[in-house]
């Protein structure tokens, strides 16, 4: 036996009788019985699917894990260094900004803190990130490394790049953020020697 009319129309529209969407007043859903409109655009599998494993199960805010700290909250003791060295791909991975946060963190907690990009990592204190201007983020986040480099130098960090770096990759030393101090290649190793001899904590950050 066929459908009758309405009952075709009803299934063309994926209301099916028994479907649970009863018209309410008006020729309106019942806000309690109604889908939305988008739902009501699924398959009877698509919201098989959908009904099985309700979800979003937890609401936003909804607390996900402790926050039990183990360590003290250290601070710089007097003459400290905390020395970090990247050599990581600008946007390739969050080695080189997670890096800059952590140097940032050590600065503000009273350690004389440097920060020396290498290798590929020179690519990060490029003023002239862009597209298709510069300045201009063509995607969200493009220019977090930027900004936290100049909010790092603005604190009283002291950035290095080194320029074997610079050069790898074709970069221009004067397309460098204001205030990164280009070195010379042999500074790389005399660097840590110097910061080791006088005690600093060093991170060494390293993307193959």
């Amino acid at each position: 036996m066929g459908m009758s009319g309405s009952a075709a129309e009803a299934d063309r529209r994926g209301h099916r009788p028994g479907s649970g969407v009863s018209p309410g007043r008006g020729g309106r859903a019942d806000p309690d019985q109604a889908e939305s409109q988008a739902a009501r655009q699924f398959t009877e599998q698509q919201r098989r699917s959908l009904a099985e494993i309700p979800h979003p199960a937890l609401s936003p805010g909804t607390s996900l894990y402790g926050s039990t700290k183990i360590f003290p909250d250290f601070q710089a003791r007097e003459g400290e260094v905390y020395l970090s060295l990247i050599h990581g791909i600008a946007h390739e991975s969050s080695v080189s900004f997670v890096a800059l946060l952590q140097a940032t963190r050590a600065l503000r907690k009273g350690f004389e803190t440097v920060v020396y990009f290498h290798g590929p990592g020179a690519m990060n204190t490029m003023a002239t990130r862009g597209f298709p201007h510069t300045g201009d983020s063509a995607f969200p986040g493009q220019h977090n490394i930027n900004n936290q480099i100049e909010t790092f130098i603005s604190e009283g960090g002291t950035v290095y790049v080194c320029r074997r770096g610079l050069s790898q990759h074709g970069l221009r030393e004067d397309d460098v953020i204001a205030g990164v101090i280009p070195t010379h290649p042999q500074d790389l190793q005399d660097c840590v020697i110097h910061y080791s001899r006088l005690g600093a904590v060093v991170n060494s950050t390293f993307m193959i």
